[in-house]
């Protein structure tokens, strides 16, 4: 008997049919001989109704208060998947954050988990009972209620079965697994039935929707078994796993993009030493996160220091950017929100040169301008007008490798090989 912690995102509990089809799910898991937790997000477009009733009353909300408003979501979730469990004859009984205490910190908005109280979840298995647990919702430790940032549920879920040292996590959503780029914006995409933990950590902080950066995280951290699965197919779905040496036979494993970006640059920064520190430390104390960092070389004992945040800090960053480097004696501040970053991404990197080169060559043949270059050992990415995105990302698919063969027709018959010669049977 296998202990397995399936989540399920907000497109699979959309309605109640939809959490019906989950009740059906976690019920033939059970009944298979497994111990079954069900993490479940709100339902489908409630987390951003719930949004703007906040946007409603101000545009600078106190972020505690609104982490008090869109938790709420959840917990109607988790309330009416384990009805539709109860109605189809199991046992279930639902939990909030702060009664498995799912302790984080005080990051309101993007709250980080710290520990997880499992024995009311185990007190609940022995009995039994499913349990469904809300996902992307904890407290911290004065017990206010916080949240942890969109595709938080998916961290609820792998943390969960960390912490319950379960055999399996299934994340659940309305795809049917990993794909190596995104399948709206090149249709050429193909499923992949295994990624590393590196692979999918990294394609998820470069802009891919399918795990939450810190599910990824705590998988790989805990040895996680993790699978992607389609909550409305029967498709095995793609795992999420530990490399072995047959993975760095493939070079690029994926394409990602991420168009919610925005530029700041910092313009005639004193080149002297602790400029960029009270620049950074500034960002930091107001917890906006920094991507890229480019600086120019010196001139004339002045710099420019050019970075990227997320969209959603971009307001609040630009204006602890304009006081810092007042404060730093720059001579200006230069923004700009039309950017997007694609990157590729692959264990294969490590041991193959050139894959930078044919990446740069590959976007300079289709006329597009490069602003900003990072690398890792496994990535590269570039900065690029938002505008050419999509023709980026299907470039660079095709240039390496990644596109799905197209499919082999069948034998025609008799009749259609007539149709195809303008012949009578």
């Amino acid at each position: 008997m296998a202990l397995i912690v399936q989540k399920y995102g907000g497109t699979s509990v959309g309605d109640t049919e939809r959490m019906k089809n989950v009740a059906r799910r976690c019920l033939a898991a059970q009944k298979a001989g497994h111990d079954v937790v069900v993490v479940v997000s709100a339902m489908s477009g409630e987390t951003n109704r719930l949004l703007k009733l906040v946007a409603q009353i101000t545009d600078r909300p106190n972020e505690r208060e609104q982490d008090v408003i869109v938790a709420t979501g959840e917990q109607v979730s988790i309330g009416l998947v384990a009805l539709a469990i109860q109605a189809q004859g199991g046992e279930a009984v639902s939990f909030l954050g702060h009664q498995v205490r799912i302790v984080t910190d005080s990051t309101f908005s993007k709250a980080r988990i710290k520990s997880i109280d499992a024995q009311p979840i185990r007190a609940a298995l022995a009995k039994k009972q499913i349990v469904v647990v809300a996902g992307f919702q904890g407290v911290d430790e004065t017990g206010s209620v916080t949240t942890l940032g969109r595709g938080g549920s998916d961290t609820t879920g792998v943390a969960l079965a960390a912490a319950l040292n379960a055999d399996a996590c299934e994340i659940y959503t309305d795809v049917d697994g990993v794909y190596t780029t995104d399948p709206n914006v090149c249709p050429a995409a193909r499923k992949l039935d295994r990624i590393t933990y590196e692979e999918m950590l990294e394609l998820a902080s470069l802009g891919a929707k399918v795990l939450q950066i810190r599910s990824v995280e705590f998988a790989m951290k805990y040895k996680v078994p993790l699978w992607v699965k389609s909550s409305f197919t029967e498709d095995p779905g793609t795992l999420v796993c530990e490399e072995d040496a047959s993975m760095e036979d493939v070079l690029v494993r994926g394409v990602a993009y991420d168009r919610n970006e925005a530029k700041i640059t910092v313009v005639g920064v004193p080149d002297q030493p602790g400029a960029a520190a009270k620049l950074f430390g500034a960002l930091d104390a107001k917890h906006i996160v920094v991507d890229l960092i480019v600086q120019n070389l010196s001139r004339d004992g002045r710099t420019d220091v050019t970075f990227t945040v997320a969209k959603a800090d971009f307001a609040k960053a630009h204006d602890v950017v304009k006081l810092a480097a007042q404060e730093v004696g720059a001579t200006g501040v230069e923004v700009d929100d039309t950017i997007a970053k694609v990157s590729i991404v692959g264990v294969g990197m490590r041991n193959h040169s050139g894959v930078a080169a044919r990446m740069f060559q590959t976007l300079s043949q289709e006329g597009i301008n490069i602003q900003l270059i990072s690398t890792s050992e496994i990535k590269t990415s570039c900065v690029i007008h938002t505008k050419y995105t999509e023709l980026a990302v299907r470039a660079l698919h095709t240039a390496f490798g990644l596109d799905a063969p197209p499919p082999v027709k069948d034998h025609p018959t008799v009749s259609e090989n007539d149709a195809l010669h303008g012949q009578k049977a």
